[in-house]
């Protein structure tokens, strides 16, 4: 009788008060209590009655995906954004990403270097991003901090650990951080789109230099703008980037070699294009001693382990090699099982360089190199020459960054992460 009523009372809890009487038993599977106390009931299996009760019916819908947004103006796109977008899509499982606007740039910063059309592609060329919104305004204002939560579903808003503040002094990002939405990544040290045009606008006082009869004074003014931190490669970042595969034993290997130096969006597309034509893309970087002897001693602009890191950051790129020779020899060819070697239409060139060479004549003979039409003719020095030609625009620019990047690293503190 007692054992009847035990039954009436546990069968009762299950048909009136299933939540409950589900949590009585998770309790019980909890605390490492046995079922057989309800032994003689015929108590269904603890999965099966969850389930029947409803218990893990959020967790069987499947797990809402966290949308993260960051934005930036990606001028001179760099390996720098390119780490902080992989460190914004960690905290997520959507990164959608803002393109500043031109006009919100020269309100804040300066003129850009490289037109809307082009920092698009840079940014939609990123294996990490997986929507872009063109034209996002520089602060982050209320309404458009409500259009990101509402129309684009984000939950989180991302920055790096640096400062972000407005002409007035401000802070861009307040509103975020006041709402409780705000995440913080590390910033990649050794780099900036200052510190490009920097180099670039160096390199223009070193032709100068050459030029005249100066004394040595000028080269400690020199010195006085190189960066204020050092790149210091490790394998760790490189394995960040790399896809960690290998091609299949029947892939069609696509090589394609350059310098990729000051990375653009004329890059990105005959990557895409090389891509397109096999089931993996391998790119060979060449040396700095290489690019120099080819191209000038001015270059690259950027050295090997930068454009490695840019280059292994597109999405159409599987492997990289790290100082890859300048003719493709059938060793190589050989050895990663290369099916086509391409190249594209636009190249730059140094008329003092080395002629009588020809870096594709074993893959021409073997009948596996394809010419490949490149998308516009964007090139390194093309791009150089835009900061060259509004010199001074980039020099007072430059002036007014270098000094939040020099009380930046006087204030820097070590930031766990990345």
């Amino acid at each position: 009788m007692e054992q009847e009523s035990l039954n009436n009372w546990i069968w009762d809890g299950v048909y009136y008060h299933p939540h409950l009487f589900g949590g009585l038993m998770l309790t019980a599977a909890l605390l490492g209590l046995s079922t057989s106390f309800f032994g003689g009931i015929g108590v269904p299996s603890l999965p099966y009655l969850w389930s029947d009760a409803g218990i893990f019916h959020k967790k069987q819908c499947g797990k809402k995906r966290v949308r993260v947004y960051m934005d930036g103006c990606f001028d001179l796109m760099h390996y720098g954004h390119a780490n902080a977008l992989r460190q914004a899509k960690a905290l997520g499982d959507e990164l959608v990403v803002g393109v500043v606007s031109d006009e919100e740039i020269i309100a804040n910063k300066g003129p850009p270097v490289l037109s809307m059309e082009e920092r698009l592609a840079l940014v939609s060329g990123l294996k990490w991003v997986d929507e872009v919104i063109p034209n996002a305004p520089y602060a982050i204002t209320e309404q458009f901090m409500k259009s990101l939560f509402n129309e684009h579903k984000i939950d989180y808003i991302i920055h790096g650990d640096d400062p972000c503040l407005l002409p007035d002094g401000t802070d861009a990002y307040a509103l975020a951080k006041k709402a409780g939405r705000y995440k913080q990544i590390k910033r990649t040290e050794g780099v900036s789109s200052t510190d490009i045009v920097g180099r670039i606008l160096l390199s223009l006082k070193d032709i100068e230099r050459d030029n005249s009869s100066l004394n040595g004074e000028y080269h400690e003014s020199i010195s006085e703008d190189a960066h204020a931190s050092q790149f210091l490669p490790t394998s760790r970042r490189i394995v960040q980037f790399s896809n960690g595969k290998g091609p299949g034993p029947n892939a069609r290997v696509v090589y394609i070699d350059g310098a990729f130096d000051l990375f653009h969006a004329g890059h990105v597309k005959i990557l895409k294009r090389a891509r397109q034509r096999g089931d993996f893309l391998l790119v060979g970087l060449h040396t700095d001693h290489t690019v120099s002897e080819h191209r000038g001693k001015r270059h690259p602009i950027m050295h090997l382990h930068e454009r490695s890191l840019s280059v292994l950051a597109c999405r159409y790129v599987d492997e990289v090699i790290i100082g890859a020779p300048w003719e493709v020899s059938k060793d190589m060819v050989t050895t990663f099982n290369i099916s086509l070697v391409v190249h594209g239409t636009i190249a730059e060139s140094n008329p003092l360089s080395p002629v009588g060479i020809d870096p594709y004549a074993v893959p021409k003979s073997m009948g596996i190199f394809q010419l490949l039409e490149s998308p516009n003719n964007i090139t390194t020095s093309s791009i150089a020459q835009r900061i060259v030609s509004n010199h001074d625009a980039y020099m007072k620019r430059n002036v007014k960054k270098a000094e939040s990047e020099r009380k930046y690293y006087a204030e820097k503190k070590y930031v766990s992460g990345d």
